[in-house]
């Protein structure tokens, strides 16, 4: 993990793209999250009806309204999201986002703004396409990061969830593999896997983890560290133990069950201090 740097913009500016009216505080539990693991600034860019309300919210947050769609989901062009793709050192995108069309049409706009070394988490709504982005993901250069829950995996490979259950190793690595990425399935034992064929498991969690928002932590925890200068494979694995140990703490402190996300946050940077990495 990068060491701390004084001045903010050394730290990594993250640019957090998603939200939609129906879920409208996800995002904002993702740009916390890029802050409380050390990125210096953060960027919400969410849709135009709820984008200043979480401004004022969070108020450490620059933002950017959206063109949004009659159902209430992101709707913005290639001119909208490129101006933001310059100002940032890491991308995170698809937080909160409920529409699987929607959100294919904003990572399609987004692949063909940015470099093929960006550093980029893909995550939730936003993973439900990518099979049809395969192709754009192999030329990338840099590997994104991508973030499902079994749901999303199946959805991205076009399989039967049940076959998850049997080999979860395997389905992370194949995923892996088809979209150059490095991949964090999401369960009660994570799975790591890297394009280069490297795997590692996380069995360090708690049940209390599987919770609204808890992937929206995640996914900004993750882009928080690429923006610091991490490479994928070690955000990833950084992340996944930030989670993990937060969510084991809360459980602890609080209860085995019915903490939030938010429980999480404040206990991110403690953590990241105590591993001798903040």
């Amino acid at each position: 993990m990068p060491s701390g740097e004084v001045d903010k913009n050394s730290r990594g500016r993250v640019t957090v793209i998603g939200g939609c009216l129906e879920v409208p505080g996800g995002v904002r539990l993702t740009a916390e999250a890029a802050l409380r693991s050390g990125a210096g600034k953060v960027r919400i860019a969410t849709v135009a009806p709820i984008a200043h309300m979480i401004g004022t919210l969070f108020p450490e947050a620059a933002i950017t309204a959206l063109p949004t769609s009659a159902s209430g989901e992101i709707a913005a062009s290639a001119s909208e999201i490129s101006p933001l793709l310059g100002k940032c050192d890491a991308i995170v995108v698809g937080p909160a986002m409920s529409c699987r069309h929607h959100a294919s049409r904003l990572v399609d706009t987004l692949l063909d703004s940015i470099t093929l070394d960006h550093r980029v988490v893909i995550d939730a709504a936003a993973l439900m396409s990518l099979s049809q982005h395969a192709d754009r993901l192999k030329k990338r250069t840099r590997p994104a990061l991508l973030t499902p829950h079994p749901g999303e995996i199946a959805a991205m490979l076009d399989i039967d969830g049940a076959d998850l259950a049997s080999d979860a190793v395997s389905i992370a690595m194949l995923a892996a593999r088809r979209f150059n990425a490095v991949v964090v399935l999401k369960g009660s034992c994570t799975t790591i896997a890297n394009p280069s064929g490297a795997i590692y498991g996380f069995n360090g969690g708690t049940t209390g983890l599987a919770t609204s928002g808890s992937g929206d932590v995640l996914a900004g925890i993750a882009g928080g560290l690429l923006a610091r200068g991490c490479e994928p494979l070690d955000a990833a694995l950084w992340a996944v133990w930030l989670h993990g140990e937060a969510g084991r703490r809360c459980a602890e402190t609080i209860a085995p069950l019915g903490f939030l996300a938010s429980d999480l946050l404040p206990l991110i940077p403690g953590l990241m201090h105590s591993a001798g990495q903040s």
